[in-house]
């Protein structure tokens, strides 16, 4: 298992698991789309994510909730790029949620260090785009279907090995376009054309969906996936997103991605003690 992730200006490591801050620069995102829509609030909202303690911050312009409409290339950048001014030079890796190879190519040109796709680098463009950096880090996420419709009626044989196999083709398409080892992360796509069943199956068998030395990236913070089973709104799933977070770290999950950073962050800590049998 790699010890470190190359990220742009940033080598990571991997030795305890990171927590990934999101900042939603959307007016629909499913759990907070709105509260930061605006380059002020959103660079206030990333501040607090890093006092909190994230490690990574992962800047969206562009909602990928289910039934979500898409946005051009040139609105989405003129929501990102001022957020991505403002906080690039924090001493922080920052991300950028987007399957647009044009996006790509111009956030990077301006200092991003991470492209995280919930595409796979499937769009035409998109390998070349994070291949001509020589050192960002690419997070491949497996997706059935796209927003709009992927939850209608997804199906699977095997939902553990045919996200496996997805996730194995896109790694090795990113290695054939040259992108190192280091810099990929993979993500199983948690309610990206998954069922409740479907989620909780890969959740559950998490380190089967481990595919050579690549870090796994889990994102199920404030999901359905949560609130189907807690009967919990979407701003109330904080106890059932730590658990399920703590969960994936169990079963090998490197990176959590999560709205709650200090609460998140917290339960690691504790986590840690109690694994590495650390006096506190």
């Amino acid at each position: 298992m790699s010890a470190v992730l190359t990220c742009g200006r940033f080598k990571l490591s991997l030795e305890r698991p990171l927590v990934m801050g999101i900042v939603n620069v959307t007016p629909d995102s499913f759990s907070d789309g709105a509260q930061h829509f605006g380059a002020r609030e959103a660079i206030e909202h990333a501040r607090r994510l890093v006092t909190q303690g994230a490690d990574i911050l992962d800047i969206g312009g562009e909602s990928t909730r289910p039934g979500a409409q898409a946005v051009s290339a040139d609105e989405e950048l003129a929501r990102i790029m001022p957020v991505l001014e403002g906080v690039k030079d924090w001493g922080v890796p920052i991300s950028i949620d987007t399957c647009k190879p044009a996006v790509m190519a111009t956030v990077l040109a301006a200092g991003a260090d991470m492209i995280n796709d919930i595409n796979g680098f499937r769009a035409d463009g998109a390998v070349k785009a994070v291949a001509a950096s020589s050192t960002c880090g690419v997070c491949v996420m497996h997706m059935q279907g796209e927003p709009r419709t992927m939850q209608a009626h997804p199906v699977y044989r095997d939902v553990v090995s045919e996200v496996k196999a997805f996730l194995a083709d896109r790694a090795q398409a990113l290695r054939g376009g040259g992108v190192t080892l280091g810099r990929i992360v993979l993500d199983p796509g948690f309610g990206f054309g998954k069922t409740l069943e479907h989620n909780y199956r890969l959740l559950h068998d998490l380190q089967a969906l481990r595919v050579d030395d690549y870090p796994i990236l889990l994102g199920v913070s404030r999901k359905s996936m949560i609130g189907k089973i807690t009967g919990r709104a979407t701003d109330q799933r904080l106890g059932g997103s730590v658990a399920a977070a703590l969960a994936g770290v169990v079963r090998g999950a490197q990176i959590i991605r999560v709205h709650d950073v200090a609460d998140t962050v917290d339960a690691l800590k504790i986590w840690s003690i109690i694994e590495q049998g650390v006096r506190a």
